[in-house]
């Protein structure tokens, strides 16, 4: 039994899938994400655990840098989180791209609870990838391609 695969502001991503997370608004402005919550990610008291946390803010503040330039990926260098409060519900994670220069990308976001609580903020580091030019001609002939 196959699940139909989710697209993650572009990108196929198994592991986000795997957690339920759900992809919300991509743009330079703002990028958000929302998990709902259940029991298989919770920690010993019942909370969504701290690193399904992390991962799904991972990923949205690394899709707020891509989303100046969707055609880039971005490997995290470095990532602060501060955990406010437990996650006892469902979780939409926002971030921001605060700067973005030629090979890395600087991001903050956070997590908030369904009544906009803050459960979570963190800032992150990413170096940015850009494609190689033999990708991006690929890409744009399967684009053309595909076109019709």
């Amino acid at each position: 039994m196959s699940k139909e695969s989710v697209d993650y502001f572009g990108l196929n991503i198994p592991f986000m899938q795997c957690i339920g997370l759900q992809p919300e608004k991509f743009s330079p402005e703002l990028t958000r994400t929302r998990l709902p919550w259940r029991a298989d990610l919770t920690n010993s008291r019942g909370d969504i655990h701290g690193g399904t946390l992390m991962s799904a803010l991972d990923l949205t503040l690394s899709a707020a840098a891509r989303a100046n330039d969707p055609s880039t990926s971005m490997a995290t260098i470095d990532m602060a989180t501060h955990f406010l409060a437990p996650a006892t519900g469902n979780v939409v994670f926002e971030a921001r791209c605060l700067r973005m220069g030629r090979s890395i990308a600087f991001c903050e976001g956070r997590a908030v609870d369904d009544q906009g609580n803050v459960l979570v903020t963190a800032t992150a580091t990413f170096k940015i990838i850009w494609p190689r030019p033999d990708q991006a001609a690929s890409s744009s002939q399967r684009n053309d391609s595909s076109a019709g």
